[in-house]
């Protein structure tokens, strides 16, 4: 159909069909920011929701304060762990000097050292005590930390109960709110295929053609791209019913749609020639002949051929000769290209 345009109809065409997509263009960015706000409309529900308004403030507020008790029992120890070793290095030395200092007098005998021994012997068992006093600040703290472990564990624990027991309630509630948020987007993206489809059947060929397939463009994205990947699956079965159905509504039509077209190929061939030739379009004649097919039944034909004036499927006039020269031209052309005589078409 484009070489039977003129130059400037081409690039009034293309301009127009620029148009159409800018319209789409712009329609789909306003349809796609409506879709995106539309979960805006259902309140954002958490798994906290579900789960015991009483119990789980106070496991939270428990396991948080065992953690905090935790990580204090944690510093304690580790200072009493040094207390710990500085007290069992101090014993340790002054041990030694006491066992060195008591081979020396074992060698002596001398018993004026006797009250150095006794004060020798109760400063060791002064860091012997202090050793001890260490060692139980040490085991008050390994305790300390071990009973807010375990109380931050049971808290976790319970916490994980009550959730586990919210978690199935929440998953109901999310779906029920999937599909109803799917709902909203069938209800806005459905009618517009619906008055697209209405557009394409009856104004796809009007002078507001641009704006009609602009709309066009963008119901089938809205409902193609944009509602589409907001299907709920529940398990993909969903997803695959809605695809059965939509093709054997689609096979459905397509099957139907051939079976009218054939009959009405089959009532059109069995009209008179002329009668057939007046009745299709010149610019879709000539777009047919630019294809090598022929414009009556679309199959593919030699034009080429100089003894082939009829079409050999279904016997159209494809060529005849200019009532005033002779020349051998299209059936289908307005004027005689040899002498501009007008023809039956353009008659």
């Amino acid at each position: 159909m484009a070489r039977a345009l003129r130059l400037s109809e081409k690039w009034f065409h293309r301009g127009l069909w620029l148009v159409a997509v800018l319209f789409a263009w712009f329609l789909i960015g306003l349809g796609r920011t409506v879709v995106g706000d539309l979960p805006k409309v259902e309140t954002v529900r958490s798994l906290d929701d579900f789960m015991d308004p009483a119990r789980t403030p106070a496991l939270r507020a428990e396991a948080q304060s065992a953690k905090a008790q935790a990580r204090e029992a944690q510093t304690a120890l580790e200072q009493a762990q040094l207390k710990l070793q500085v007290a069992q290095a101090d014993n340790r030395a002054a041990r030694e000097t006491f066992s060195n200092w008591l081979a020396t007098r074992q060698a002596t005998q001398r018993s004026e050292q006797d009250p150095e021994l006794l004060t020798r012997t109760r400063a060791l068992d002064a860091l012997r005590e202090r050793e001890r006093a260490a060692l139980a600040a040490v085991q008050a703290e390994q305790q300390r930390l071990l009973d807010a472990r375990q109380a931050e564990q049971r808290a976790q624990t319970e916490l994980a109960r009550l959730q586990e027991d919210a978690r199935s309630a929440f998953a109901k509630a999310q779906r029920a709110q999937e599909l109803r948020v799917f709902g909203y987007r069938l209800a806005l993206t459905l009618p517009l295929l619906v008055v697209a489809l209405w557009l394409f059947r009856r104004h796809r060929h009007s002078a507001s053609w641009p704006f009609v397939w602009g709309f066009i463009i963008f119901a089938l994205f809205a409902f193609f791209v944009e509602l589409v990947p907001y299907l709920p699956s529940y398990g993909g079965y969903v997803r695959y019913i809605v695809g059965i159905v939509l093709t054997v509504v689609g096979g459905r039509w397509a099957i139907g749609a051939l079976q009218r077209y054939l009959d009405r190929q089959r009532a059109a061939e069995a009209l008179p020639d002329v009668q057939r030739r007046q009745s299709l379009s010149y610019e879709e004649a000539l777009a047919r002949l630019a294809k090598s097919v022929c414009p009556g039944c679309e199959r593919s034909v030699d034009l080429k051929d100089p003894a082939g004036d009829f079409c050999p499927h279904c016997g159209i006039g494809l060529f005849n000769r200019c009532g005033h020269c002779g020349t051998r031209k299209s059936a289908f052309a307005r004027f005689c290209p040899a002498c501009g005589t007008p023809g039956a078409a353009a008659e």
